[in-house]
Parts: structure tokens; sequence; C-alpha cells
């Protein structure tokens, strides 16, 4: 019979909580508080995910050094499907807060996901990506955002800034011209969907599946600036 192997435990910086990895049989999972509370996200199930980064590095992939930005590591899914939709001469960079989740992809978790940190392509930073985005104007071709559990958060209330309309009006300011945000969330959020349109985006909601084409369903926005889609 399978069980929870804790493997490891970090904090959260500036949180006061902690993540904690177990192996659960052939998976690996991500728990929040030391595993008292409910999975974060797991190696079986990463199909929104995969999708996060498919849908807008496909979109951008025969520009000229394509440069993308990843809000949150993860379990190195969403940055392994970038790369996998990326050219040869583009950049991947991943701004994962807790430094732990970043020895966890180097170490147990790598594998799972082919060793995307490996990539010469991929910049990892140890960094809150709001404070990325802020420093980076029109630096970036495609935002991704999978940081904690979407707009509605759950590990760390000062990630309630990025979903906010300043947020999001900084997300703006850092994309090129015809650039993209994708948003992950685990579930819609109407007055989410207002706030990008606030903030001038037009974003289309898309639902995928968490596992193949069955289990839960997750939400992506997919938003280009209304000046931008224009144009187009």
């Amino acid at each position: 019979m399978k069980r929870f192997v804790l493997l490891d435990t970090t904090p959260i910086p500036n949180n006061g909580g902690a993540l904690s990895l177990f192996e659960y049989g052939e998976d690996f999972v991500i728990k929040l508080e030391g595993g008292k509370g409910g999975q974060l996200m797991n190696t079986r199930m990463h199909g929104s995910e995969d999708a996060l980064a498919e849908i807008p590095c496909k979109q951008v992939a025969a520009r000229p050094a394509a440069r993308v930005l990843i809000g949150g590591l993860g379990m190195g899914f969403t940055l392994a499907s970038a790369l996998k939709h990326l050219g040869p001469d583009a950049e991947a960079q991943v701004a994962e807060l807790v430094p732990g989740v970043i020895e966890w992809n180097r170490g147990p978790l790598g594998a799972k996901a082919g060793n995307p940190l490996n990539d010469p392509r991929t910049t990892v930073l140890n960094a809150d990506v709001a404070q990325v985005l802020q420093a980076e104007p029109k630096g970036y071709d495609a935002i991704m955002l999978d940081v904690d559990n979407g707009p509605e958060g759950l590990t760390h209330s000062a990630n309630t800034w990025l979903y906010s309309l300043d947020g999001l009006r900084t997300c703006a300011r850092a994309l090129r011209p015809k650039g993209l945000l994708a948003v992950w969330s685990a579930s819609a959020d109407r007055q989410f969907s207002q706030r990008l349109n606030q903030a001038g985006f037009k974003a289309e909601e898309v639902q995928v599946y968490a596992h193949g084409n069955r289990g839960p369903r997750h939400t992506i926005w997919i938003c280009q600036l209304k000046s931008a889609a224009g144009k187009a």
C-alpha cells in the first residue's frame, strides 16, 4: 500500500508557513504547512501547468530571441513545457520565491519534468516575481503566472498584489509589443476576469483538465493587451 513519506520541509519566506515535499509511490506531492493542509501539486497531474506555457509559447516561439517569464517554479512542468515550445535562441526566466522549491527541482523532482533547470535557455531567479516584473519594463514576449493558488491565493498574502489591478498593470508594462499574459488558477473567478479587462487586457478564459482528459479542471486566462489586439 502506498503511503506518504516526508522528504523535506522548507519555510515560505516572510510568511511563517512551510511547504513539505512527500514521496507517494512513484509520485511526489507538495503540501502546505508540513502536510497538514491539502495537496498544492503533485507529479501525476500537471496537464494544466503544461497548457499554461504551451498556449502562449507557441504564439511567440517564432520571434527572434523570444524572452519569457514564469512566475512560480512549482514542480518544473510549466518550465519544461515552455522550453519544449520555444526556439533554440529563447530565454526562459523563472522567478521562485522559496529557495527550497528550487533545490527540490534540482534534486528529487528534476527527472519527473525532464530536468528543465539544466537547459541552457533557463535562468532561475530566487526572487518575488512581482519585483522582477517591476524591474523589467517591456522585457518579455510572454509572462506566465502560476503563483500560489491563482488569484484566490493560499500560501502567501503578499501574492494578493500580483493579481490586483496594480499588479496586472505592472504585467502589462512588462510585456513587449503583442506580448501575452497567461494566468493559472485552480478555479474560475469572474472578478479577476473583470480586473484583467480594467487593466487593459483582452482575455480568453480556457478550461483545462489537470490530468489528460479527466480529473479536475483548472482555469487559464490567455491575455493580450487591447491596444495590440486592435492592431492584429
